[in-house]
């Protein structure tokens, strides 16, 4: 097993022997680390934790420390990292608290990028990209294959979208639609549909134009979101996925943004 000799790893963690843990790493007990991980330099890992195979650790990055939430009282409660995810520079992800379920969990096949903070008892999906400094709140689920960019900050509840883009510097106070693309100039509203995203990923023409005429519908001045979903319904051919748009609206905790 690759461990540097300036590491630090507890007896007690389980570590594959194909991982590679570098240099002036700290590995604390009740932390299992899989097959081809690398820890580059300069990790932090407190669990419990499992970090699953083929992950790539950039230096500086915290994992699995203590939430910053004050109702926090040391509970036991865990962070869970899937498989093939990329970890950027000064990433910090909590553990979870007993507020939340007591895990905070990240997915497969994720780039998180430098600086980004994925608070307590949040869940991240898989394909998922977070930008530099995107900052999740407590509670935060960000669903597959959705694009947060960079600097943007995300209210504790709400909920981003599978397939959506959300662009830059956005404060989300409530959920982002599912197949949606939304930017923030001081308020975030949806633009439309993230076509360029939806394209790329191989979703049928018909599909986009029926989430095209949705996502118009919905941001309609003359109709309210009980009007738009009637016309959807009656307008719209069937689909899964604007089926999945009207459920995620219809289960909103917080509201969304139109």
């Amino acid at each position: 097993m690759p461990i540097h000799a300036t590491a630090i790893v507890d007896p007690a963690a389980e570590i594959d022997p194909s991982a590679d843990i570098g240099p002036y790493c700290v590995i604390g007990k009740e932390v299992a680390i899989g097959a081809r991980t690398r820890l580059m330099s300069h990790l932090y890992v407190e669990g419990p934790a499992s970090i699953g195979d083929d992950n790539l650790f950039y230096p500086f990055s915290t994992i699995g420390v203590a939430s910053q939430d004050l109702k926090y009282k040391g509970e036991r409660a865990e962070t869970r990292i899937g498989h093939r995810n990329r970890i950027r520079e000064n990433v910090t992800i909590h553990r979870g608290t007993q507020g939340g379920g007591l895990v905070t969990s990240v997915g497969d096949d994720n780039l998180i990028m430098a600086y980004a903070h994925i608070a307590h008892d949040a869940r991240i999906g898989s394909h998922c990209i977070l930008g530099n400094a995107v900052t999740l709140a407590g509670h935060v689920t960000i669903e597959d294959w959705a694009i947060v960019e960079a600097f943007s900050g995300v209210h504790q509840h709400c909920r981003i979208g599978r397939h959506s883009f959300t662009g830059g510097y956005s404060v989300i106070t409530q959920d982002v639609l599912p197949y949606s693309q939304t930017v923030t100039p001081r308020h975030s509203k949806v633009f439309g549909e993230n076509k360029v995203g939806l394209q790329r990923r191989g979703f049928q023409p018909e599909t986009v134009a029926a989430l095209h005429k949705s996502f118009r519908l919905l941001a309609s001045e003359t109709l309210n979101t009980t009007q738009a979903i009637e016309r959807i319904l009656a307008e719209i051919p069937p689909c899964q996925e604007v089926g999945e748009l009207i459920e995620f609206i219809r289960t909103a905790q917080r509201g969304f943004i139109k």
